[in-house]
C-alpha cells in the first residue's frame, strides 16, 4: 500500500472554487479520494487566522476529518495590504515528508510550487499529485506534477 502525505494551501483552493465556481471545495469528497487504498503519513491544512468564529468552526471541521490545521497570523500592513502565505512552510513539510511518503498530494494552484514538484520528482523519486482549479492553477505546476487532477463538480459542495 503506497504512503500518501497531504498538504492544502486553504487559502488558494477558497479563492479559486470560489472566484471559478462560486462553491467550495469538499474536503471530505477530497480525503476519500487522495487517500483511497493509500496508507496516511500526514495530513497539513494551512490557513491564516483572522480570529473569527466562522473561521475556528471551518478549522475544527478540517481536524475532524483528520487534518492538522496549521495557522499563520493574518498581517495588514500599515499600507493597506495584508500578508499571510504558507509557501515556506508548505514546501519544507512537503520536503520532509517525501522522506517518508510514496505520493506527495499538493492542493494549491500557486505555480511558486513547480520548483518543489519537480524537485521531489527529480531528486527524491516520488509521484506528486496537484489539485486545482484547471484555469487558475500555473502551467509550470501542471507540468512539474505526476499527475494533475482538476478540481470539478466532485470536488465541490452543492
Amino acid at each position: 500500500m503506497n504512503k500518501v502525505a497531504i498538504l492544502v494551501d486553504v487559502q488558494n483552493v477558497y479563492y479559486t472554487t470560489k472566484h471559478t465556481f462560486q462553491k467550495r471545495f469538499d474536503y471530505n469528497q477530497f480525503w476519500a479520494q487522495a487517500t483511497k487504498d493509500r496508507e496516511l503519513v500526514n495530513a497539513f491544512a494551512y490557513a491564516i487566522d483572522r480570529g473569527d468564529q466562522k473561521q475556528r468552526e471551518f478549522q475544527n471541521i478540517l481536524r475532524a476529518i483528520g487534518f492538522e490545521v496549521k495557522l499563520k497570523p493574518f498581517i495588514q500592513r500599515s499600507d493597506g495590504s495584508a500578508k499571510g502565505d504558507w509557501d515556506v512552510g508548505i514546501t519544507i513539510d512537503a520536503m520532509q515528508l517525501a522522506d517518508v511518503a510514496d505520493i506527495v498530494v499538493l492542493v494549491s494552484g500557486d505555480g511558486d510550487f513547480d520548483l518543489l514538484a519537480q524537485k521531489i520528482r527529480d531528486e527524491k523519486n516520488k509521484k506528486v499529485e496537484v489539485y486545482g482549479v484547471a484555469k487558475l492553477t500555473a502551467n509550470s505546476l501542471i507540468n512539474a506534477a505526476s499527475e494533475f487532477i482538476p478540481i470539478e463538480k466532485k470536488l465541490l459542495l452543492n
